[in-house]
């Protein structure tokens, strides 16, 4: 399942920079001039801003609800808990030597 969410989130957020970078920085319609007032009347310059404004509206709200859902399929299989729940830690007495030792003269 995160699998296929996340290459959909692959997908979308390839989509969205592409689609950014097709409209001008005026946001004016399309960078590459193809919606110039010579092209007829089929997709006008503000037509294309138009659309070009809703479908990066529209793949910004999917590659938000992906990233939520891939940030609650990444914590699911956790178990939730605090650090204050668990009990202290015993403390340990330090270890005692035993007396000097000499070493073997073998």
């Amino acid at each position: 399942m995160v699998q296929v969410v996340l290459v959909i989130h692959l997908i979308l957020a390839i989509a969205l920079v592409g689609v950014v970078l097709l409209q001008k920085s005026e946001g004016g319609g399309l960078g590459m001039g193809g919606g110039g007032g010579g092209m007829g009347g089929f997709m006008t310059g503000r037509a294309t801003a138009d659309l070009l404004t809703r479908t990066t509206a529209i793949i910004a709200a999917c590659f938000m609800a992906t990233s939520l859902i891939l940030a609650i399929l990444a914590g699911s299989g956790r178990e939730s808990g605090s650090i204050l729940d668990q009990p202290a830690p015993a403390q340990q007495q330090p270890a005692q030597p035993s007396g000097p030792s000499v070493p073997d003269a073998n």
